[in-house]
């Protein structure tokens, strides 16, 4: 039997209605009829009981319907596994975030993606700003959201597809806690704490290296993860420049975090090795995008 009469079979069978299975198919009723007459002619057996009023399956059509159909159904998904591998949909696809904003929009996301292709599995992981890349490189990850800007020439970034104001944290007992905001003059007052081994650029980005004035900055490193930088800064060993996320994933009683009024949000956008933005990566950037404009 032919793919096509198995699929004009097999409806059949299940709707009982030459009009319906033609209609369902695409087809004329006439084909239906024809490959039918076709396919009874061949095996020298009747498939179809057929009146003015009803289509109703024989003894031997209704085993024949048993017989092809888990087959046919292996065959199917087999089909849709190989065409989904060739439009790059099959297998897994590996999402790294910076920082919970991210990782909550990403896990949305991933749920949607997961969602329209089933036979894709996401894996998500964080990133810490001190290894920014390893990940990418050491292709453990596919794609990553991350801050702005990336100048890297093994990588591509795409345009910002999300933006947190920026904030100072400080600790609760620093006299800036009481202040309705400061500004980058203010920085050049004590050490503030970053991350270490981040790229220059990217810190530069972030914290500027000196106040419009010319006092420089003290930027002190420190590897660290997000909680053991705000444990440093509670405790009076620096302030940090954080995203506005913080008041919502990291309110504690001995922090304060001060809008600073005249630094531009933070960014973050997505970074792919060069070459590498495959049918998942962008399927998943389109549908993070929609979950983003929400």
């Amino acid at each position: 039997m032919e793919r096509r009469d198995i699929e004009i079979f097999l409806t059949l069978a299940e709707e009982l209605h030459f009009g319906r299975t033609a209609e369902r198919l695409g087809v004329s009723g006439a084909r239906v009829s024809q490959t039918i007459k076709q396919l009874e002619r061949r095996f020298g057996v009747a498939l179809f009981q057929r009146t003015s009023r009803h289509v109703t399956l024989t003894p031997v059509g209704s085993q024949l319907r048993d017989d092809v159909q888990a087959g046919y159904q292996r065959i199917q998904e087999g089909i849709a596994k190989a065409v989904a591998a060739g439009r790059g949909f099959a297998g897994t696809l590996r999402v790294g975030f910076s920082s919970p904003l991210v990782g909550e929009a990403i896990m949305a996301a991933a749920q949607a993606f997961r969602a329209l292709h089933p036979d894709c599995e996401v894996r998500i992981r964080e990133v810490h700003l001190s290894d920014a890349f390893r990940a990418l490189r050491g292709d453990e990850l596919d794609l990553q959201i991350t801050e702005l800007p990336v100048r890297e020439n093994d990588l591509s970034s795409g345009p910002a597809l999300l933006r947190d104001p920026r904030l100072l944290a400080v600790s609760a007992r620093h006299p800036f806690a009481r202040r309705t905001d400061v500004t980058v003059e203010d920085l050049a007052r004590d050490t503030v704490l970053v991350p270490a081994d981040a790229p220059a650029y990217l810190l530069d980005a972030l914290i500027p290296a000196q106040t419009p004035s010319g006092r420089p900055i003290r930027r002190e490193q420190v590897l660290t993860s997000r909680q053991e930088l705000l444990t440093l800064v509670s405790g009076g060993a620096g302030m940090a420049v954080v995203g506005g996320q913080a008041t919502r994933y990291h309110s504690r009683p001995d922090l304060a975090y001060v809008p600073i009024a005249d630094l531009p949000p933070i960014e973050y956008g997505p970074v792919w090795p060069v070459g590498g933005q495959t049918s998942r990566v962008r399927s998943f950037l389109k549908l993070l995008r929609a979950e983003l404009d929400r």
